[in-house]
């Protein structure tokens, strides 16, 4: 593909104008949406109204004069459309790591007499840490297996697999359907990490039997750093499972004040302090430059990113050490494209100082994140383009490149 063709490929896709939705730096390609979305267009006024007119003119009056208080539920129905679950099985609060824990710890609650906890060695590690303090805090016997051995590792007393569907280094992921049915059959439960999934691959939690999820709002939703998660619990589980994590938020009447505590009915349950009102509304921004998206549109526009940048890197690079570790089939894989190279670390730095942004993850991968919304192949061409004259200029041995700061 010349850099002509993928102009004229821009030009014909129906997708295009979705890029207007985001504030994206002139000279620059972004190929980190995968770790943190670009800025959406319509936050800046939002953020901008809610802290001068809402909160400073409003003040506590905006609980309930602007819909403070119903935020959790009503940016969690709409994030419910874009995983396949009914609006009301979905809140959003806290991060993907308190939501786990107050997943699995529930979920060990339903079946007392199954103590095994398994899940992926190599796994993105606070998913690893959290399967940890929830082990011990409900009394889990924790076993970490190699993707291979995963099911293999069912059955007997294991009554809980944790799972991240999309693996955050490679890209390789799960068939969600398929493991959680398998899980079932062997009479366990799945919890599913969605953060890499969300906003960028093809997700019908309903359909697929999923009953535990929780995912993340600053990824491919582009709610902003740092932003608040989400929790999915399946309509028929609700009223069945009591979170240990407890806080005010989810009671039955919040503001009776009662030392007791009853749990809120539905997903509200699962809510535990004050929601954090200027995130969760700039992620409400994020969610909403969706709307009138064709999500299978989306993903075929993905698959065809990724085929363009993994095509023009075997012709172009072939000859320089980067070795795709993503598979290639779609249903494989998620919205990302990662290479390992023994020096990735100094080549992702060269690629940022040439004005593409991509990022590392140790030891040797270097990650590119293929996000539909905004991303055109004119984005993709550029990319390899100027990874192509770095590694055969050698650029990437500047010694500035090999500087490792705090966030890489």
């Amino acid at each position: 593909m010349t850099r002509a063709e993928a102009r004229a490929t821009d030009a014909a896709d129906p997708l295009r104008a979705l890029r207007a939705r985001f504030r994206l730096p002139a000279g620059v390609v972004y190929l980190d949406g995968n770790s943190l979305g670009p800025l959406p267009e319509t936050a800046v006024a939002r953020q901008r109204d809610v802290v001068e007119r809402e909160w400073g003119e409003g003040l506590i009056r905006g609980w309930n004069d602007h819909g403070w208080i119903d935020a959790p539920s009503r940016v969690g129905a709409k994030i419910a459309r874009l995983i396949g679950a009914r609006p009301h099985e979905v809140i959003v609060a806290d991060s993907v790591t308190v939501n786990l824990f107050k997943l699995l710890t529930a979920a060990a609650a339903l079946a007392p007499e199954r103590r095994g906890l398994v899940s992926e060695a190599g796994n993105f590690h606070t998913v690893l840490h959290v399967a940890g303090g929830a082990a011990e805090a409900a009394s889990l016997d924790l076993r970490v297996v190699a993707r291979d051995a995963v099911e293999a590792a069912l059955g007997g007393d294991a009554g809980l697999l944790l799972l991240t569907h999309v693996h955050y280094r490679t890209g390789e992921r799960f068939d969600i359907a398929a493991v959680t049915a398998r899980a079932a059959a062997a009479g366990a439960r799945v919890v599913w990490d969605l953060s890499h999934s969300v906003g960028a691959v093809p997700l019908a939690l309903n359909d697929d039997g999923v009953e535990l999820a929780a995912g993340c709002g600053y990824k491919y939703l582009n709610g902003g750093p740092g932003a608040p998660a989400f929790l999915y619990v399946a309509e028929h589980l609700q009223e069945r499972i009591n979170p240990l994590l407890r806080g005010w938020m989810g009671h039955a009447a919040p503001f009776a004040f009662t030392d007791d505590h009853r749990p809120a009915p539905g997903m509200g349950r699962f809510l535990a302090g004050t929601p954090p009102m200027l995130s969760l509304l700039a992620l409400e921004s994020g969610v909403e430059a969706f709307d009138g998206v064709d999500l299978p549109a989306l993903w075929a526009k993905s698959a065809a990113l990724f085929a363009s940048f993994d095509r023009l890197v075997a012709e172009r690079c072939a000859s320089h050490g980067l070795r795709r570790l993503t598979p290639a089939a779609p249903d494989e894989r998620g919205s990302h494209i990662a290479f390992r190279h023994p020096h990735a670390f100094a080549l992702c730095q060269a690629l940022i100082a040439d004005g593409v942004i991509g990022d590392f993850r140790a030891p040797d991968v270097i990650r590119f994140g293929l996000t539909p919304l905004y991303l055109g192949f004119e984005d993709v061409w550029l990319a390899v383009d100027r990874l192509t004259r770095i590694l055969e200029s050698g650029a990437w041995r500047d010694p500035r490149f090999a500087v490792r700061g705090k966030v890489t």
